[in-house]
């Protein structure tokens, strides 16, 4: 054996000694600032018991929102990292609107908080969703007429086209005689994968008929986050991202950002060549590239046609500028919208359906809508406007939305100095850098702003009632200028599938059903541990 040399051991134990000092440091942030915390874990802070599977992500949220039922702003510990959760509704307005410029940035992951651009190839770092300051801001205004509710119109054809396509194909599999059991995440994720081929990518793609295809093949392996490489990745990008800042690491893999980016531009090209005009994502990003993608406010209607559920553009989604954008930075959104259509709402189509099952006089009415709403179109193809009018379908998507949001919370990042006073006592300093939470589930399920909070109750969102929903409660696309773009789109496609779907099938409960249903112990993305099972049975 080889000596051990004391002077090495001493040193070990001392930079251990110092990283533990440093650590236990951290964790008194809150005390020295006389602010309630949740007790963390060494190392692991709050995240704990959904690392170690104690609790799934929704229900852990909701814990630590009602670990100080009087504080308006409490503290957790992302592993190592302080993070206020603000659990009071007027300082969630506050700071999540009427002081917007000091909490302008989601926490960055891809750059060091001091640098606002991440700059490179990276798809996710130049990502609307990543993209910081002024950036973000220019990024936002160039985007923002591709999702009004005129471009809605327009895309909505692609969408319904997608939707009929997915009923058709399971009408057919009812004609061979066989039953029609499906777990319905994995039947979600295909109409969606062919949505956001139609919408995004500008190519027609069957996940149904050809199962196997590169678009859904590449799309479900690129997020797939139950793989051990991509959730060391995320892992990596939360608690230590200066490793994979130093090797230019991105989330997915290089194969296959390389694969969808290649992918648009090529059609791009295609497109530029042949003259080829399409109402899509593609044909706006040709659009932004030459200038021509403008507001166009007198086609505007009130916000709230598009649903109860859509977040309205702020004035920066309204501004001008200058900037031109490289292919890369435009080819991110796209990349963007892929990530956003495919994971988040599959999910929330899967537990719509859920609710639906275990709910049959909700499905009833629901149906009952569905038929006189084809009816009074005379066997013309349903239309973007006529979907809008379908009260009911928007109650209980609004309901499904809040008893299952896609996030369960949304962050903002501290830019520069800030302090708190809501003028009745409460002040807290909040330094640039400073990560703030805002617990979507937990407010969706407080009893103090939503009565029976676990019962689902479509009746919550009707014409009668909504005004009694106090705002800044209800969060499902979050809140202020930097809630989710796409807010029109997803609760179009919902819609869309739903509508085409129970027109021509009843959601019957099988053997595999488990209801309730259990949501898996993740802290990436929010599954259901045994899948949401159910029979398509053909209505006669």
């Amino acid at each position: 054996m080889f000596p051990i040399d004391p002077w090495i051991v001493a040193a070990v134990a001392g930079v251990l000694i110092a990283i533990y000092l440093h650590i236990a440091q951290n964790y008194k942030f809150f005390e020295q600032r006389g602010i309630p915390f949740v007790k963390p874990t060494f190392l692991f802070g709050n995240t704990a018991p959904v690392l170690f599977k104690r609790v799934d992500f929704l229900k852990h949220v909701t814990n630590m929102y009602n670990e100080y039922p009087e504080s308006k702003i409490v503290g957790i510990f992302d592993f190592i990292k302080p993070v206020m959760m603000i659990r009071n509704v007027d300082a969630v307005k506050q700071i999540g609107v009427k002081d917007f410029d000091h909490f302008s940035d989601h926490t960055p992951i891809f750059t060091s908080p001091d640098v606002e651009d991440v700059g490179g190839e990276s798809l996710f770092g130049n990502s609307l969703f990543a993209l910081r300051g002024q950036k973000w801001r220019d990024m936002r205004a160039t985007l923002s007429p591709a999702f009004t509710g005129m471009k809605m119109r327009h895309m909505f054809e692609l969408v319904s086209k997608c939707a009929e396509s997915t009923s058709e194909f399971f009408l057919s599999e009812a004609k061979t005689g066989k039953k029609l059991e499906y777990e319905m995440k994995e039947i979600f994720s295909r109409f969606c994968n062919d949505v956001i081929a139609s919408v995004a990518f500008g190519i027609q793609v069957d996940s149904f008929r050809d199962r196997e295809n590169n678009f859904y093949v590449n799309g479900k392996e690129l997020l797939n986050f139950r793989s051990i490489k991509t959730v060391l990745r995320i892992l990596l990008f939360r608690v230590v991202p200066a490793i994979p800042k130093m090797f230019k690491m991105d989330i997915a893999s290089s194969k296959l950002t390389a694969y969808f980016r290649d992918m648009i531009i090529e059609n791009i090209k295609h497109r530029d060549d042949h003259g080829i005009v399409r109402n899509d994502m593609i044909q706006m990003l040709m659009q932004v590239r030459k200038g021509t993608l403008k507001h166009q406010v007198l086609e505007e209607k009130d916000t709230k046609d598009a649903g109860f559920a859509t977040v309205e553009e702020s004035s920066i989604g309204r501004s001008l500028h200058n900037r031109k954008w490289t292919d890369n930075e435009l080819v991110s959104q796209c990349f963007l919208f892929f990530l956003a259509g495919f994971d988040s709402i599959s999910t929330v189509l899967t537990f719509a359906c859920y609710e639906l099952l275990v709910n049959s006089d909700v499905q009833q009415k629901l149906y009952e809508e569905i038929v006189a709403t084809d009816e009074s179109l005379g066997g013309k193809d349903l239309t973007y406007d006529v979907l809008q009018k379908m009260q009911y379908m928007d109650m209980v998507v609004s309901e499904t939305l809040r008893m299952w949001p896609p996030a369960p919370f949304t962050d903002r990042f501290c830019v520069k100095n800030y302090v708190y006073d809501d003028g009745t006592g409460t002040r807290i300093k909040m330094d640039k850098g400073q990560t703030l939470w805002f617990p979507i589930t937990a407010f969706h399920h407080d009893s103090k702003y939503f009565p029976n909070p676990y019962k689902f109750d479509p009746d919550r969102f009707s014409e009668e009632n909504r005004d009694q929903i106090i705002p800044n409660t209800y969060l499902p696309f979050g809140i202020g200028p930097r809630n989710c773009i796409g807010s029109r789109f997803a609760l179009m496609e919902v819609k869309a599938v739903l509508y085409s779907l129970l027109r021509k099938f009843t959601f019957e409960r099988t053997e595999k059903s488990k209801i309730p249903v259990r949501l898996s112990e993740s802290i990436i993305v929010m599954q259901t541990k045994d899948g949401v099972w159910l029979e398509l049975k053909p209505r006669g």
